[in-house]
């Protein structure tokens, strides 16, 4: 069996409002819809063309999504998933597993400390100095971090990847 090289794109909500809603339904606040499309400018920059994308259910998720996906090139099959919201790092590690073999690139639209804490376990390695920089920053509302790995998405645990990038809109 040959290894397939592999990405997860890992992209935090936008900043959102506070308010009394609930939090599940909390939208975005002004700078949260203009962080968003960025994110995804950024992401349509990179090459990278995701096959898949898994996005928590709630509000501020999806609005950042369909922001940040009006600017790829394609949009990838999106699935709401109401397990990424709240997720622990196990629980986004066992999400992650499931994926198919026919995805290639991965994104996942959630929430702190579960994206950050995911993309910290997972990097094995990193690109210069990509991991401090993305822990001394706390992955801020639409930050991205993309890991590169090789094999198959079962098999991803933590140290398998390689931090490849990190971007924040206002780091």
């Amino acid at each position: 069996m040959t290894e397939t090289n592999r990405r997860i794109v890992l992209l935090r909500h936008g900043k959102s409002e506070w308010s009394e809603a609930d939090d599940h339904e909390r939208p975005l606040a002004d700078r949260g819809r203009k962080d968003a499309p960025a994110a995804g400018r950024r992401l349509a920059g990179s090459g990278i063309t995701p096959d898949l994308a898994l996005c928590s259910t709630a509000l501020r998720c999806r609005e950042t999504w369909k922001l940040a996906a009006a600017e790829l090139p394609e949009r990838p099959r999106t699935v709401y998933d109401e397990r990424l919201y709240e997720a622990s790092l196990g629980e986004l590690i066992s999400v992650v597993n499931e994926v198919g073999d026919d995805v290639r690139d991965l994104v996942i639209v959630g929430h702190n400390p579960g994206v950050h804490a995911l993309a910290d376990a997972l990097a094995g390695e990193a690109e210069g100095d990509l991991l401090p920089r993305m822990n001394r920053s706390g992955f801020p509302t639409c930050s991205t971090a993309v890991l590169a790995f090789s094999g198959s998405w079962k098999e991803v645990e933590h140290g398998v990847a390689r931090l490849a990038a990190y971007w924040s809109p206002h780091v």
